[in-house]
C-alpha cells in the first residue's frame, strides 16, 4: 500500500489542479492580444542616369622630346640659341669644327667628277667600238665609288651640323663655345609643347569604361587648379600585376604653353554613362561581405516583407547602385530595419520619395512622419 502524501503537499497540487482547469475552462482570459504590425518606411526603386567617375593622378610629358647630342668628338664653334628659346624645324641650333671634313668633301666632289668625265667619254667610245665592255665597266665601277665617297663625306659633315628636328622649345644649354662634346653627351634638350602627353593609370576594374577618345579633364595646383581639356589617345596592352592598373595616355593641347613637362596633374575621366536602379542607402543591411534588403510585397491585401540579397555597384552621396536582386518600381525599407524579420506583416508609415527624385536633398525623418499623420 502506497504512502498517503503529507497534507501540504496535497494542497499544493489541489492548487495547481484548480488553475490548470480555469486555464483550459476560460483560454481567451490568458492568450495574449495579436501583435500590431511593425511601423516602417519605405521607398520605391527607382531608375537614375549614372556615369562612371574615374579620379587619377599623372605627369605630363612633351608631345616629342629629345636631349640633343653630338655624333661626333668635336670642338663647338658656334651655339645659334638661348636658354628656352622658341626655334623651329629645321634650325640650326649647333656648329662644330668641320675644316677637315669641308676639306675631304672638296676632294671627293672632285674625284667623283673626274670619274663622271672618265665615264662618259669611255661611254661614246664604246658606241664607236672604240672601247672594251670591260673597260666601260671599270669606269663604271671607279664612278660608283668616287660617288659613294663623296657622299660619306657629305654625312659626316651634315652630322657636324645639329638642327632642330622638330619645332619646340630649347631647355637649359649645357655647354659653351669651345667645348669639346662627344656622342652621349648632352648639349640641351628640345620639347614639343603644342601638346602635352599625360600618362596616369587606372584600376584595372575600369578597364571596360576606358576607350579612344574619352574625354578627360586635368588640373594642377601649380596652375592654381586651371582646367585643360583632353581626351584619351592610348591605353597600355598590359595590367600591372602588383598595382592591378592599367597605365592610360591622354593629349592636351598646350596652345598657351602653361603645361610642362614633369608637371603633375589631377585627372577626372567621365566614362560611359547608364541607366542605373538605385537605391537610400539606408536601406542596405550588410553581412559580412553581402548585402541585403527588406522588399515589402502585398499578400492577400497585408504587407509582408521579403529578406532578399543584392549585388551593389557604384556608391553615391546617400544612396548605391543595385547591379541585381531588385526591380524599378520595387518598394523597400528605409526606416524600421531593426523591428522587423523575414516573412512579418508590417504597416507603411511613410513613403520616401525615390532617390532619383530628390538626389542632392536632405530627407528628415520627421518631416517624413508628420506628412503620414496629415
Amino acid at each position: 500500500m502506497s504512502n498517503p502524501l503529507p497534507c501540504g503537499t496535497r494542497g499544493s497540487f489541489s492548487l495547481s489542479f484548480i488553475l490548470l482547469a480555469l486555464a483550459l475552462s476560460s483560454p481567451t482570459s490568458l492568450a495574449q492580444a495579436p501583435a500590431k504590425p511593425t511601423e516602417v518606411i519605405v521607398q520605391a526603386v527607382s531608375t537614375l542616369e549614372l556615369t562612371t567617375q574615374i579620379e587619377a593622378l599623372g605627369s605630363l610629358r612633351a608631345n616629342e622630346t629629345i636631349t640633343l647630342t653630338s655624333n661626333e668628338t668635336k670642338k663647338i664653334t658656334r651655339i645659334n640659341f638661348d636658354d628656352g628659346q622658341r626655334v623651329e624645324q629645321g634650325q640650326i641650333l649647333v656648329e662644330m669644327t668641320s675644316r677637315e671634313e669641308s676639306a675631304l668633301l672638296e676632294e671627293a666632289r672632285f674625284n667623283a667628277d673626274e670619274a663622271k668625265k672618265q665615264l662618259d667619254r669611255v661611254r661614246e667610245l664604246a658606241k664607236r667600238g672604240a672601247a672594251s665592255q670591260a673597260e666601260l665597266d671599270q669606269r663604271i665601277r671607279e664612278f660608283e665609288a668616287a660617288r659613294a665617297r663623296y657622299n660619306a663625306t657629305e654625312s659626316r659633315l651634315k652630322d657636324l651640323v645639329l638642327l632642330a628636328p622638330f619645332s619646340g622649345v630649347v631647355g637649359l644649354r649645357q655647354v659653351s663655345v669651345g667645348a669639346l662634346v662627344s656622342p652621349g653627351n648632352a648639349i640641351t634638350t628640345l620639347n614639343d609643347d603644342s601638346k602635352m602627353k599625360l600618362d596616369f593609370t587606372v584600376p584595372a576594374v575600369y578597364l571596360r569604361n576606358l576607350h579612344q577618345g574619352l574625354p578627360i579633364v586635368a588640373k594642377s595646383r601649380d596652375l592654381g587648379d586651371k582646367e585643360f581639356e583632353g581626351e584619351v589617345v592610348s591605353i597600355d596592352n598590359q595590367i600591372d600585376e602588383v598595382t592591378r592598373a592599367i597605365k592610360v595616355r591622354a593629349l592636351l593641347d598646350n596652345k598657351n604653353h602653361e603645361l610642362k613637362q614633369g608637371m603633375l596633374m589631377l585627372v577626372d575621366l567621365k566614362a560611359s554613362s547608364r541607366n542605373a536602379l538605385v537605391i537610400s542607402e539606408a536601406a542596405l543591411v550588410p553581412q559580412a561581405s553581402n548585402n541585403f534588403v527588406f522588399v515589402m510585397n502585398e499578400v492577400n491585401g497585408e504587407s509582408i516583407v521579403e529578406r532578399r540579397q543584392i549585388t551593389i555597384g557604384e556608391r553615391l552621396p546617400g544612396a548605391v547602385e543595385v547591379l541585381n536582386g531588385l526591380s524599378a518600381q520595387e518598394k523597400v525599407v528605409t526606416h524600421g530595419l531593426q523591428k522587423i524579420r523575414p516573412g512579418q506583416k508590417v504597416q507603411v508609415l511613410a513613403e520616401e520619395k525615390p532617390f532619383a527624385e530628390h538626389a542632392g536633398e536632405k530627407s528628415h525623418l520627421s518631416d517624413l512622419i508628420k506628412s503620414a499623420k496629415n
